[in-house]
């Protein structure tokens, strides 16, 4: 996980430190060799505080299995998402790739024998997709995502900032232009969720300025200072203008809209 870049300890970490008696705390998982499988910021938090002593399960997991375990197990937990998951999966590829060799070995082996079974065909794309609890669709979108992505992108993937689609949208672009997108689609995303909140309230009418008051002003400030005013297309079907916190502040704001 650590060369992933994902630990996975955020938030439990923050669970861990929110109760009021650790004692009282589900036991963390292991393995006989010490992996934490589940626990990780209980772990963590109990090393901050200096316990020595931390209930545990163990169980006896190879490193593969404890792998399998530990996906499978945090499929449903905040902060594991698709993309976390899918890449800490490929991590089994060899495992499953070895599996699926051996199973041709075997079927070529036996074939003649007609009370053997077949061997079973292990379709490598697939089990990697099991194992992360995600269609195997993006288990293809995520190879080619780490093969020509910015790595801004995969740090967006990794914190839920950004999902594979859209990351797989950017990726058809050279990697400059990637992160100029990646921006401008995460600016865009901020102003949609300040539309989404002003724009339901029952107040709006009241509150809203003149419309051709604004674009006057716009329009002037514009002519003054080239550039200072920025026009983007956006997903909505309504128009809005928002105006800069630069622009409010400004001397002739008031003035311009006559504003009391």
């Amino acid at each position: 996980m650590e060369e992933v870049g994902w630990t996975g300890v955020i938030h439990e970490f923050n669970d861990a430190a929110r109760l009021t008696n650790p004692a009282l705390a589900e036991p963390i998982l292991i393995t006989t060799n010490g992996t934490i499988l589940s626990g990780f910021g209980r772990w963590q938090s109990a090393v901050f505080d200096g316990r020595l002593e931390i209930n545990c399960i163990e169980y006896p997991l190879s490193e593969d299995e404890s792998l399998q375990f530990i996906l499978t197990h945090h499929q449903t937990r905040s902060g594991w998402n698709d993309f976390i998951r899918i890449r800490l999966a490929l991590a089994l590829e060899p495992d499953f790739q070895r599996r699926a060799v051996d199973n041709m070995r075997a079927g070529g082996k036996f074939k003649g024998l007609a009370n053997l079974p077949e061997a079973q065909h292990i379709d490598v794309r697939k089990e990697i997709a099991r194992a992360a609890g995600v269609g195997d669709r993006n288990v293809g979108n995520v190879r080619t995502i780490l093969q020509r992505a910015h790595p801004r992108l995969i740090e967006a993937l990794r914190n839920g900032t950004l999902s594979i689609n859209r990351a797989l949208q950017f990726c058809k672009l050279p990697k400059a232009d990637q992160l100029e997108q990646f921006i401008r689609h995460s600016e865009e995303r901020a102003t949609n969720r300040v539309i989404r909140r002003f724009i339901p309230q029952p107040q709006e009418k009241e509150a809203s300025l003149d419309v051709l008051a604004v674009l006057d002003a716009l329009q002037c400030q514009e002519a003054g200072q080239t550039g200072s005013v920025a026009v983007r297309i956006g997903r909505h079907k309504r128009t809005v203008v928002l105006v800069g916190q630069d622009y409010v502040a400004g001397p002739n704001f008031k003035k311009e809209l006559k504003l009391t």
